[in-house]
């Protein structure tokens, strides 16, 4: 009951943090949905404060990954377009072709799952698991952060409030960044027109979707007739989805690699006191551009900086090889070329979704030496045909490395010297299990005398 005494500092703490969620407070719930990055607008706010006080409800300590679903569903539902009969029909017929066309230019044969037509709240419902997967790092890393901040920024009398109160700041904070997650996602979905749009294996392994209605939105303007633009889209995702069902430890490699870089990333907790000492309910805006900038998250780390260039590295080749394959199949289109600058030039820019992601992660989508990456796949084709273009992909020491997107001659030479040069940890490891049986061998030969004879 209300008027039961308490005997615990979290639930004089709990009690405050309840009485503000309820509107009894000066504060403007508008304010801090403002402050958090979210819309300001009434459903949003109300949403806001539903979301934490679930939160404060919650018994178990981490992020409550709902908050994150309902926000991107909600986002990416709004103006979202069911496909017509009329349009599957066309985008079936697209890739039909576009699996035919493909067959020409690639060993790597068809995904066994049948292709998806996602409208744009399918699209975030579906990937929004594999954005929590990656995310969760450092939402956790925030989370703490704020906890630690508070408790050395409370006044002497509120300490041990603050103290006791420790799960329940980790959910708020987890709540909050969940929030801005889905929100990011959710804008996503009205943009991306496929499934392999971002370059980051979203869905599950081998599987092809398209987004129709943003693929009518990509067409617009570009005086390109809508069936080109269908095609090519379709034959750009189909080869993705064939590269991660040829390549099964990619998937797993890109996504883990995303989640170690993650984990390393810590908050800059100085900058997060400043702006604790500094904030004003009433302006929030220092704080939310603290948070859409990444300010909170200090510079990377040197083994933060190596781990991000082997990723940005496998982005590449990812998306280079899928370049080169599409313009390949894709070559019978009249205007090819056109529709090719004008999803570089897309990649290129990015979108606000994708900025807001990169502040928010500290990691940036679009890999910055695609253009190297698709040179080095063209070079290898003309030099050593598709055949063996494409087996680099079958074991992760095969593929090419940094290094040779700087030399992709010296690379090309190598493949057609024979098998290209073991991985330095791969020759350590042989070496050392051959010494090991040299070891076992000589002590057999030591214990010899004494076995009995062979029968």
């Amino acid at each position: 009951m209300s008027d039961e005494p308490r005997d615990q500092p979290e639930d004089e703490f709990r009690d405050m943090l309840r009485s503000f969620l309820s509107g009894n407070s000066d504060i403007d719930p508008s304010k801090l949905a403002s402050a958090a990055g979210l819309p300001s607008d009434p459903a949003a706010v109300s949403q806001l404060m539903a979301q934490l006080q679930n939160a404060m409800q919650a018994s178990t300590d981490g992020v409550n990954w709902d908050a994150a679903r309902a926000q991107a569903k909600e986002i990416a539902g709004a103006g979202s377009l069911s496909v017509t009969d009329q349009t599957r029909t066309q985008l079936d017929q697209a890739l039909h072709i576009a699996s035919l066309w493909l067959d020409e230019v690639t060993g790597l044969s068809d995904s066994a799952a049948t292709p998806r037509l996602l409208t744009r709240e399918e699209w975030a419902t579906t990937t929004i698991p594999v954005w929590t997967e990656i995310a969760e790092p450092v939402a956790l890393s925030i989370s703490d952060a704020l906890t630690d901040v508070l408790k050395e920024q409370a006044p002497e009398e509120m300490a041990g409030m603050i103290a006791g109160a420790s799960q329940l700041m980790r959910n708020l904070g987890g709540t909050l960044f969940a929030m801005q997650l889905g929100q990011i996602v959710g804008r996503l979905g009205q943009e991306v027109v496929s499934g392999g749009d971002i370059g980051i294996p979203l869905l599950e392994e081998g599987q092809a979707a398209l987004v129709p209605q943003n693929i009518a939105v990509f067409g617009e303007g570009l005086d390109i007739p809508a069936e080109e633009v269908q095609l090519y889209l379709a034959i750009r995702e189909l080869a993705h989805a064939r590269l991660f069902r040829h390549a099964r430890w990619l998937r797993l490699h890109v996504i883990s690699s995303i989640r170690e870089f993650a984990q390393g990333i810590t908050i800059d907790t100085e900058r997060l006191e400043q702006l604790a000492e500094s904030f004003d309910p009433s302006d929030p805006e220092e704080l939310k551009e603290a948070m859409a900038s990444g300010a909170l998250i200090p510079p990377k780390s040197e083994q933060q900086l190596h781990a991000l260039a082997r990723l940005e590295t496998t982005l590449a080749l990812i998306e280079g090889w899928v370049d080169v394959v599409t313009a390949q199949a894709s070559a019978r289109l009249p205007r090819w070329n056109a529709i090719a600058e004008t999803v570089r030039r897309r990649r290129a820019t990015g979108g606000p979704a994708e900025s807001a992601f990169g502040a928010l992660i500290g990691l940036e989508l679009r890999p910055r030496r695609l253009r190297d990456a698709a040179a080095l796949w063209q070079t290898v084709t003309d030099a050593v045909g598709q055949e063996q273009r494409d087996a680099l992909w079958s074991h992760p020491d095969l593929v090419p490395t940094s290094a040779d997107l700087d030399d992709p001659a010296g690379f090309v030479a190598r493949l057609q010297a024979g098998e290209p040069e073991p991985d330095e940890m791969d020759q350590a490891l042989e070496d050392l299990l051959r010494e090991e049986e040299g070891r076992d061998g000589d002590r057999e030969e030591g214990r010899g005398g004494d076995q009995p004879p062979a029968v």
